[in-house]
């Protein structure tokens, strides 16, 4: 993919990712209802991009909404949520939606964000323009977040991770991958990623959650998460990264120690939810080495940084946890 958004490292920037020199791109206001816009996800779209976005309203229901953009920076978001027809299942209820993913497989764009039905669970559908969207089977039972498809079938079925939780603030969390031939049946689960000893990498201590749609590289999967640590301030949100086997995801080849990404501009530590860098999506190029990783920002606003992406996977690669 090319034309994706861009800026040049800083001069003397020495980390992997540096932030849009103009974050936060998006507002909490940006459309009329909205309290916060953050922990959303965004894809190529005919001659731009579209996305869903978690907009949390003035009363703080928590939907997700379609947007459209030339460049990726500059967003055109529906003042409307979506409204979801029947797709493989007659059963959409939904008591709320938050932090979609979005990717493109085979002939539509599949979604996924965190449904609430009698506690949150991964909610899936589909769309094929951005302006009808078709609701899945829930994939799993209560208690469940972070959904995220592979963006592509593996050994000939869809591949999904996600965390189980709990139906609070979850002090706790593992990445897991689960399987389906339908995109309906979920099964042959399989632990991915536990979090971190404290003392060897405590910014991922607490809990651990996939980010963006992985990235198919050379090296494997590069798969950006997040990582949680409990502080006396609260829960402290950074961003990592590990490479996973193409063909057995759930084995993790290398994994970061040190964090990529953490909270250290304003409008990052404070906010709905100080201190968080929440991951969900990933515009790259490979031809070009560049990639755009948005994320929300202090559960309030959504900002994007740039990297490398030969860069991210060297960094990982000499600085993995063992």
């Amino acid at each position: 993919m090319k034309n994706i958004p861009w800026q040049d490292s800083p001069e003397n920037c020495k980390d992997v990712l540096w932030r849009h020199a103009s974050n936060p791109i998006i507002d909490r206001y940006a459309i009329p209802s909205s309290n916060s816009i953050f922990n959303s996800a965004v894809v190529p779209f005919k001659d731009g991009f579209a996305g869903v976005f978690r907009c949390d309203n003035k009363a703080v229901q928590m939907n997700i909404f379609a947007g459209f953009s030339k460049d990726g920076i500059n967003w055109d978001i529906n003042h409307e949520p979506i409204k979801m027809q029947p797709g493989n299942t007659q059963m959409i209820e939904s008591d709320y939606k938050y932090d979609p993913r979005v990717t493109f497989i085979e002939d539509r764009y599949w979604i996924t964000w965190c449904n609430g039905y009698h506690g949150p669970t991964i909610g899936i559908g589909y769309t094929f323009d951005f302006e009808e969207f078709f609701q899945c089977e829930n994939a799993f039972l209560p208690f469940n977040r972070n959904g995220v498809l592979f963006p592509k079938r593996i050994n000939g079925k869809y591949a999904l991770l996600s965390r189980p939780s709990d139906n609070g603030h979850t002090p706790f969390g593992d990445i897991y991958i689960s399987y389906s031939p339908d995109m309906k049946y979920w099964g042959e689960h399989r632990c991915v990623m536990k979090v971190a000893p404290f003392e060897q990498s405590a910014w991922q201590c607490t809990k651990i959650g996939a980010g963006p749609v992985p990235i198919l590289t050379a090296e494997g999967w590069l798969l950006f998460y997040h990582g949680v640590i409990a502080t006396c301030n609260g829960f402290r949100y950074s961003i990592g990264a590990a490479i996973l086997e193409e063909n057995e995801p759930d084995k993790v080849k290398f994994r970061s120690k040190p964090y990529l990404l953490a909270p250290a501009k304003l409008y990052e530590l404070t906010g709905d939810v100080p201190n968080v860098l929440f991951p969900c999506a990933a515009l790259h190029s490979i031809e070009e080495d560049r990639l755009a990783l948005y994320y929300g920002a202090a559960d309030t606003v959504t900002g994007v940084a740039y990297g490398r992406i030969s860069e991210v996977l060297e960094y990982v690669k000499q600085n993995t946890l063992k």
